[in-house]
């Protein structure tokens, strides 16, 4: 498995999810890894990023809302979205936030009812 990202749903608008993704260990490593999504009829966007140090960058659409963070030892980054909003329902996917592997997974998708 290159990339696994799960833990989306159905939630109405208010609610809170919790995503996680298991990366293989040549993308995971000592990179900086990101969440990523994509809306239907548009182009794929940056959500948030952590370095392996912990050190991490929010879009300002999400920020104060979601927390990124990950565990080193079992290769997994996690995304917490809290105050969800129509507007966050997407397919999101984790990658390596620079230089991206080609195998972006399926993806897990998240859906905010109004």
């Amino acid at each position: 498995v290159q990339l696994q990202a799960s833990g989306g749903g159905l939630v109405q608008a208010g609610g809170s999810l919790g995503l996680s993704c298991v990366a293989a260990g040549s993308i995971f490593s000592r990179n900086i890894m990101g969440w990523f999504r994509q809306a239907p009829g548009k182009q794929r966007e940056l959500v948030a990023t952590i370095t392996s140090g912990g050190n991490t960058y929010y879009a300002d659409s999400v920020k104060g809302r979601f927390t990124i963070s990950r565990d080193n030892t079992k290769n997994i980054v996690y995304l917490q979205m809290n105050s969800l909003k129509p507007e966050d329902t997407a397919i999101y996917y984790c990658n390596k936030a620079i230089s991206p592997s080609p195998y972006w997974g399926q993806g897990t998708q998240v859906t905010v009812s109004s």
